[in-house]
């Protein structure tokens, strides 16, 4: 039960209201005063405050300000009269738990209560309660034989219960969803291995994918000034923990996802995007720019080449540009630049932190320490979005009125259960893709595609085959293989086929600032035409 501290000048008045606290189990401590409660206060510990905001002497917004002055944590209900916006403006400023209109009755009081001590615990039932009663619902539908759009959807689904239930001090559940989580994956990855060559090969209607995806669902949008972020890295369930700040000054008027081609690598993953390209194709049209797994030097140098093809074949004209951030530096030099991105009709930015972030958390010890489960995962991410400079830009797209097309190349999947590969020293290095010749593997473990031609993957050598984890798999080599279990196991790692990884998101922004740019009357771009 609470300790409550009510102070109002009339507190002789509210008896009633104190003996219904006093009957619930609640101690109820009063003042008259201002300056009376702050002694109060200073004198004992409270687990609430109500607070009359008319008092003489020290007014409840002063009182409010003194006392959180050394108790910036204890939760302070103002009381008030008044129903002026200056007022409630005031107090919510004054970091207010609650704000109630007098006269107030019992029952307003005991669910401020609840809610503010109790609320965490309420939705922690509420929330493990949901998922009781859908764990059943979910646990039939994947069993059911679903298409591309389901998956989307119940991807969604367990994103949602995830979030939710990282909230609840309820550890089994938790656990329960995470097995769930892993037979969907196993499932999903069978669905990947039955379809994916005929989504590509045209034998079956497919979803929106990397070399399509520009085509569906960016190049329609510009009739108007327009920016595409692309965050290498970003899954799903980042992007909804991104999306309440990014709500502050952006309206999205979409929000879906899409399939990243396999492997699910930035090489061959990005390359797609922007090109609107197969790999193989990309290969074939621009000898000279496409790198495979064994050539040296950097894999994405030409992206800006390949959207520039893929803009014009597309009979998109207009002046883009094109920037990559790999660092703060390159960062905070677009931000002050920003000005010239304006005079374009259409920018691409490519911000690579996430994708840094994942494998800094495989080889930093500290980076594991905080990153060191999905949800503090997650939380890292968000942390460092509120102080980096790809925030300042999206502040910045707003500003000046511009829509924005948020999307990633890929995501990553925590991986927990090693696969033992071999395979020759021209073996590329990837753990969650092998491409070579002469693989041995553990065929259930990975989807194999012996005939790279059919999935348009560059074929190095005649028996060239490659193969993709399934699942929460890595690829480990026999040799020292239990340093590198250990080494790898629960780090992030992409390249294979798991939810996480290949269903990703594309979301659609406008600027919520009223006062919009003009466009230009003669609009350089033509809309996407099919």
């Amino acid at each position: 039960m609470a300790k409550i501290l009510w102070a109002d000048d009339e507190i002789d008045l509210l008896k009633p209201h104190v003996m219904f606290l006093e009957g619930k189990g609640h101690e109820v401590k009063t003042a008259n005063s201002g300056n009376e409660a702050i002694d109060e206060i200073t004198a004992s510990n409270f687990d609430i405050v109500f607070l009359d905001e008319n008092m003489p002497g020290l007014t409840g917004l002063e009182t409010l300000e003194n006392i959180k002055k050394d108790h910036p944590n204890l939760p302070i209900v103002m009381i008030t009269k008044s129903e002026e916006e200056s007022i409630m403006d005031e107090a919510i400023g004054g970091r207010i738990a609650d704000y109630l209109i007098k006269p107030v009755n019992p029952n307003q009081i005991l669910l401020s209560l609840k809610k503010n001590l109790e609320g965490k615990r309420l939705v922690s039932e509420k929330t493990t309660s949901g998922y009781q009663q859908e764990f059943r619902q979910i646990a039939m539908d994947l069993q059911d034989r679903m298409d591309f759009k389901e998956w989307n959807n119940m991807y969604k689904r367990i994103t949602r219960w995830e979030l939710k239930l990282e909230k609840s001090n309820d550890e089994g559940m938790k656990e329960i969803l995470s097995m769930q989580k892993k037979e969907a994956n196993d499932l999903f990855s069978r669905f990947i291995e039955d379809n994916y060559l005929e989504w590509l090969n045209g034998t079956e209607e497919a979803p929106a994918m990397s070399h399509t995806l520009l085509q569906k669902k960016v190049f329609p949008h510009l009739n108007k000034k327009t920016f595409l972020m692309v965050i290498d890295n970003l899954r799903y369930d980042q992007w909804k923990v991104l999306q309440p700040v990014l709500s502050e000054y952006f309206t999205i008027e979409e929000e879906d996802n899409y399939y990243g081609i396999l492997p699910t690598a930035t090489q061959y993953a990005r390359n797609a995007l922007f090109a609107g390209l197969m790999p193989s194709e990309i290969a074939r049209k621009y000898p000279k720019k496409w790198k495979n797994d064994d050539d040296e030097g950097g894999k994405n140098l030409f992206e800006k080449d390949f959207l520039e093809g893929n803009l014009i074949r597309n009979g998109i004209t207009g002046k883009f540009s094109y920037n990559k951030i790999t660092n703060l530096n390159a960062g905070k030099k677009l931000v002050d630049s920003f000005s010239n991105l304006l005079q374009n009709d259409f920018n691409a930015i490519v911000y690579n932190f996430v994708d840094m972030l994942s494998h800094a958390r495989t080889d930093m010890e500290v980076i594991r320490e905080l990153a060191s489960d999905e949800a503090a995962y997650r939380s890292l991410t968000l942390s460092w979005f509120e102080h980096s400079s790809l925030l300042d830009i999206f502040k910045l797209i707003a500003d000046n009125g511009c829509d924005v097309i948020i999307t990633t190349d890929h995501g990553t999947v925590r991986v927990d259960e090693p696969s033992k590969v071999v395979g020759d020293r021209n073996t590329n290095t990837n753990l969650r893709y092998k491409q070579g010749k002469n693989l041995s593997y553990v065929k259930r473990d990975v989807f194999e595609i012996k005939r790279p031609e059919e999935a348009f993957l560059p074929k190095l050598n005649v028996s060239s085959t490659y193969i993709f984890a399934k699942d929460t798999k890595f690829f480990v080599y026999p040799n020292n293989y239990n340093h590198y279990m250990n080494y790898y196991k629960d780090t992030f790692q992409h390249g294979g086929i798991s939810l996480e990884e290949v269903i990703i998101p594309i979301i659609k922004m406008s600027s919520k600032t009223t006062k919009k740019k003009e466009e230009p009357k003669n609009n350089k771009y033509d809309r996407y035409k099919r």
